[in-house]
């Protein structure tokens, strides 16, 4: 109800609503280009050819989920966010190895500046990368309608470098759309894509599930199955909002400080670590990974080699996938934490400002203290994450419906709404403050 009432609040102010309708103004481009298809490509085949593949949870699933639909129909945004996302991450992990690069990052608004130039540099790359890696998977499984008897070379080239130019160009447009709401509209503009994308695909899953209900007249495990499924992904949402606002609150006091004729500080207050720090990359990182053994499967076309029986044994509904994608989301939980959050700068703010932990000495002793609060909290939340993305693959084992990545799209669906929510509450706050001059 609270974010109801947000929403009608925020409707109300002229300003906060035109930024809104320009941004649905934006996620209907996107939704129309990801509809586009990308031409020479057999947009017929390639849906076949996908509604057998992406059932195996490999990366095509993957990508076909965070697309919105958009790569099995061969569109013209058939790469949608995922170029800008994989860019920003290579960059995060680059300004911890380069020092120029952590320069830049403290170097306030001119250095963010140059890292998102860099970050739209590494965008078009990594975007002509998987057009040409697509280009491949549809020339191999003949979906370009070329084969080397019946036409030339220079035909095959021609085709190459109208699709890979088109998925290119469509990965640029993409970015520059999200840029686009960051400058004009409400919320994270690619946070924002991404969601479109990822609740695209909710027809398909209550049409998946209506088809699970109209089965029970004849197999009745359907009547008990569709209502566990229901109730277990509300009981997700439910946790997922609680444990993304979950937070351990380091006590903080400041020094009573004088400087001229007035008395500062003295204050008591807290330094919040939230619970979940990591948010939704450890997943991605785990399923990225996890996935490279479906897709080499898809490829081969011996069935009874051993190399074949080897890499399917990690396919996601099996139990060695499950242990291996709760050790990895925890260890990528740990990794991503320890390169975005310093104890030790932790520390020397508060030195900085005058303000200590209550019995802790400055120093190395807050150092380790707040180092052992983050490693007990990473734990819990890496745990909170390897429940949310195990949970929809059970559930997908018991329902024989493809879920494997469930869990990533309910944390990113849940975080870019409350984020969302929070930039509205944030902007008609400022609105209705009246300053000092009034």
């Amino acid at each position: 109800m609270q974010i109801l009432d947000t929403l009608k609040n925020a409707w109300r102010v002229a300003d906060i609503r035109k930024k809104v309708l320009y941004t649905f103004l934006i996620i209907a481009v996107f939704r129309v280009g990801s509809y586009i298809p990308v031409p020479f490509i057999d947009v017929d085949g390639l849906a076949q050819s996908f509604g057998d593949i992406t059932s195996q949870g490999n990366i095509f699933n993957y990508l076909s989920v965070l697309t919105g639909g958009a790569l099995e129909y061969g569109a013209l945004f058939a790469m949608s966010v995922t170029p800008y996302i994989n860019a920003s991450i290579i960059m995060q992990l680059l300004a911890v190895a380069i020092p120029y690069l952590e320069r830049l990052s403290k170097e306030g608004e001119e250095g963010r500046k140059k890292i998102a130039k860099y970050t739209r540099f590494c965008t078009v790359i990594l975007g002509c990368i998987q057009g040409i890696a697509f280009f491949l998977y549809l020339k191999n499984t003949n979906l370009i309608g070329w084969s080397e008897a019946n036409y030339g070379r220079f035909e095959l080239w021609f085709k190459a470098i109208v699709i890979i130019a088109c998925l290119t160009a469509g990965s640029a447009i993409v970015m520059w759309l999200g840029e686009r709401i960051d400058e004009k509209g409400i919320g994270n503009g690619i946070s924002i894509l991404l969601f479109v994308g990822i609740i695209s695909r909710a027809p398909q899953a209550v049409a998946a599930l209506w088809a699970m209900l109209k089965a029970g007249s004849t197999d009745g495990k359907y009547y008990f199955i569709v209502p566990l499924i229901i109730v277990l992904f509300l009981a997700m949402i439910w946790f997922v909002v609680y444990m993304t606002a979950a937070e351990r609150r380091i006590p903080v006091q400041y020094a009573k400080r004088v400087v001229g004729r007035k008395m500062y500080g003295g204050s008591n207050t807290y330094m919040p670590v939230q619970v979940n720090m990591s948010g939704v990359m450890p997943i991605i990182f785990a399923s990225s990974i996890l996935s490279i053994p479906s897709t080499i499967t898809t490829f081969m076309t011996d069935t009874t080699s051993r190399t074949y029986k080897f890499l399917s044994l990690f396919n996601y509904n099996t139990s060695i996938y499950g242990l291996l994608y709760l050790g990895l989301i925890v260890a990528f939980a740990y990794f991503y934490v320890s390169i975005q959050y310093n104890p030790v700068d932790m520390a020397n703010n508060l030195r900085k400002n005058s303000g200590a932990v209550p019995g802790i000495r400055p120093g190395k002793p807050t150092v380790d203290y707040i180092k052992n609060i983050i490693r007990r909290i990473t734990l819990i939340g890496a745990l909170f994450l390897g429940v949310i993305a195990i949970v929809p693959i059970v559930m997908g084992s018991i329902g024989s419906i493809g879920m494997s990545i469930g869990g990533t799209s309910l944390l990113i669906l849940v975080g870019v709404a409350l984020d969302t929510v929070k930039q509205l509450e944030s902007q008609m706050m400022m609105r209705h403050y009246k300053g000092f001059l009034d």
